[in-house]
């Protein structure tokens, strides 16, 4: 018995992708991009600083890093609140020896229970990214749209309520999104996104509802995949991260700007055996000729 044609028929198949959100680009043969220091490498800092809620919403999805043993779950809960009673601050005093401007991927519960994060935030001239309402916030297909919509609102007021500036970039919970994600961000005037994580630089993404930036920041850079998920040391979390330097560097010189995204989580790489890791590669990176630290949105604007 053969096969009806029509089950080998597939309206979006056709050379590349299977959407029109942006066209197939080989990285080695884009035209140089060129970022606002002048330097090879822009070192874009993103720390996630994120509100747990002590019950966890498993719909859609649980948030990785989540309560996990029976609730009330106060040892893992109070190990993610570490995080922004003490590793956070240790990581504002790293960046402020280095003179790095970083990205705070945020929650809007951090602004609306803790507005003095906030203001120490942009008191050290940093960058304040939605980082949807709280870790209950998870985004993906199966989510109604206009449930989605109210979150992505409800998150940007928020944040702009207590720092007095809307957002300009957002980044999901774990870079989920539905199908819908793009064009509601672009609809809430979000000029930028940090979900896709298919590149090395910022590429346009459109949607329905105009154009934005994707700034890939690959979760596979990220503190919490190399120390938490893959249990490296944060020893080895620095040699990764420098090894990626020296390739992009070289890169850099023979095809213009290339970006190194460091991910990082104050409740796991703020911790006292591990934070000065963190100065340490820090202190690296700002010695190498190449480096310049950059924040998504600067990084977004180079594509203007």
């Amino acid at each position: 018995m053969s096969l009806d044609p029509s089950y080998l028929e597939y309206p979006k198949r056709k050379r590349g992708m299977d959407h029109d959100a942006y066209a197939f680009s080989n990285l080695f043969e884009r035209a140089p991009i060129a970022w606002p220091s002048g330097k090879g490498v822009a070192v874009a800092i993103v720390v996630n600083l994120e509100w747990f809620p002590i019950l966890p919403n498993d719909k859609p999805f649980r948030a990785p890093g989540h309560m996990v043993t029976p609730y009330p779950d106060y040892r893992h809960y109070t190990s993610r609140e570490y995080g922004t009673r003490v590793g956070f601050y240790r990581m504002l005093d790293a960046f402020a020896k280095v003179g790095a401007r970083v990205s705070v991927a945020t929650n809007a519960a951090i602004a609306e229970r803790y507005p003095s994060i906030i203001a120490d935030i942009l008191t050290a001239g940093h960058e304040i990214v939605a980082h949807s309402t709280d870790m209950n916030g998870t985004i993906a297909t199966g989510l109604p749209e206009d449930e989605e919509r109210a979150l992505i609102a409800a998150s940007l007021d928020a944040l702009e309520k207590v720092s007095g500036t809307r957002p300009r970039g957002w980044m999901s919970i774990a870079r989920s999104q539905s199908f819908a994600t793009p064009q509601l961000l672009a609809e809430a005037g979000l000029a930028y996104m940090c979900d896709w994580v298919n590149d090395e630089l910022p590429y346009r993404f459109a949607t329905p509802a105009g154009s934005l930036v994707n700034v890939p920041i690959n979760q596979e850079l990220s503190d919490r995949q190399i120390i938490t998920v893959q249990q490296n040391s944060a020893d080895s979390y620095v040699e990764q991260m420098q090894d990626a330097y020296r390739l992009l560097a070289g890169e850099a010189g023979r095809f213009g700007g290339r970006m190194l995204p460091l991910n990082v989580t104050p409740y796991v790489m703020g911790l006292p055996y591990r934070i000065d890791a963190l100065e340490s590669l820090l202190d690296w990176l700002a010695k190498q000729p190449a480096t310049a630290f950059h924040t998504t949105g600067e990084i977004a604007d180079s594509l203007a």
